[in-house]
């Protein structure tokens, strides 16, 4: 049976505009880079997702249901490692070496963020960052033609 007709709520439109929602989709990151998939609400309900290949969810978009229901994306916490310093050109050198191993890097003032691997903390800390790990929301750079441009919603467990 094809999951399509199995599934009472159907996302298949991308809004270009926040609008109010009426309920939240939590995903790590891996799930929100796929544009087939079925979920679950924050309120319980079954959902699948039936996007635009390529289409990569942020943190704050809201999509919509087949039948008018706005749902907002919300990224969830998962276990991340974070590098700090306050030496720019560190920063930089440690940002051009992941990035070298293409790990999907979030980029803040002063820190880098990356899913948690032990061997790249490792690589990290050799550089000279000061390293933690942590449960944070991941929202890596989406590249220079990641399209749709990077948007950046501040939160106050920024780091």
């Amino acid at each position: 049976m094809d999951t399509e007709d199995t599934l009472e709520l159907q996302i298949n439109e991308h809004l270009h505009d926040p609008m109010p929602a009426q309920t939240t989709l939590t995903l790590p990151f891996e799930l929100r880079q796929k544009s087939r998939l079925r979920a679950r609400l924050d309120d319980g309900r079954d959902v699948g997702l039936f996007l635009a290949r390529g289409t990569v969810l942020r943190h704050g978009d809201c999509l919509r249901t087949t039948c008018g229901l706005v749902v907002e994306v919300h990224a969830a916490s998962e276990t991340v490692s974070t590098a700090r310093t306050e030496d720019a050109l560190l920063l930089a050198r440690a940002a051009y070496h992941l990035g070298n191993r293409h790990v999907a890097l979030q980029v803040g003032p002063g820190w880098l963020r990356y899913l948690h691997d032990h061997v790249l903390d490792r690589m990290v800390q050799e550089l000279g960052l000061t390293l933690s790990s942590e449960q944070a929301p991941f929202e890596p750079e989406t590249g220079a033609y990641g399209g749709g441009g990077h948007h950046h919603h501040p939160h106050a467990d920024d780091a």
